[in-house]
């Protein structure tokens, strides 16, 4: 139930200025994501943090965007002992070893091509949709790309802003 409040939405409205910068860091590695979320808080609704966090990632500088990717580690080696990339690459866990080469040699190009990691929203997908994914993107332009990224960003972005405001922390 996005549309509403939650003790979790109470919670992070009240956290002390270099908490929540801390919190919104795990969310999101852009320094000027987090200080936009955090300038506009209080939130009434968790629908209302959302839309500023689309707002503020509409907003992102190119030189942005790459301290936000700067964040992710790349699809098939989650970041050891980080729960949160490990679940969000789920999809890739469980994948053939040819997958996960196949998966690492088109990182590499990717990478080599645009100068940053891969970036998607992971969440509920699959090694071969992933694959599939940059074996499609590796051919854009750089602005499309660009593009691309800022929506996975967004997308990857309300996932975690979700779970941080409706988690239950008794």
């Amino acid at each position: 139930m996005t549309s509403s409040s939650t003790p979790g939405l109470a919670r992070f409205n009240t956290l002390a200025g270099s908490e929540a910068i801390a919190v919104l860091h795990e969310v999101c590695a852009s320094a000027v994501w987090g200080s936009v979320i955090l300038s506009r808080r209080p939130y009434a609704t968790v629908e209302a943090l959302l839309s500023a966090s689309d707002a503020a990632m509409a907003e992102l500088s190119a030189e942005d965007l790459a301290e936000a990717m700067a964040g992710h580690p790349p699809i098939g080696r989650p970041k050891p002992g980080d729960p949160t990339s490990s679940r969000e690459q789920r999809g890739m866990a469980g994948a053939s070893e040819a997958l996960k080469d196949e998966m690492l040699a088109l990182n590499l190009a990717y990478q080599e091509r645009f100068g940053h990691v891969f970036l998607i929203c992971a969440t509920g997908a699959t090694g071969e949709q992933m694959r599939d994914a940059v074996k499609t993107r590796i051919e854009n332009s750089p602005e499309q790309e660009r593009g691309h990224v800022r929506t996975e960003l967004g997308k990857i972005n309300r996932i975690r802003l979700t779970r941080l405001v409706e988690e239950d922390k008794d």
